[in-house]
């Protein structure tokens, strides 16, 4: 079998990430950034600007601790 195919299937579909909700809108969508600096628009209701969240799948799976993120360059 193909190793690539391999890894591909461990690696799952849709991802769950973390990111900061920067807007709520009233069709029960919020606006989140990711720390890379990417935006989003999805689903979720009961959110307010600056919340952090788990997005998966196109909407929030619910809310994400607050940490610090930090680079290392090595």
């Amino acid at each position: 079998m193909n190793p690539y195919r391999q890894l591909l299937e461990l690696l799952p579909s849709n991802p769950l990430n973390a990111g900061t909700v920067t807007a709520v809108h009233s069709d029960s969508t919020v606006t989140v950034e990711y720390p890379g600096g990417g935006v989003q628009r999805v689903r979720a209701e009961g959110y307010a600007v600056s919340d952090t969240v788990f997005v998966q799948g196109g909407e929030v799976r619910g809310p994400a601790p607050a940490l610090t993120a930090i680079t290392i360059d090595v």
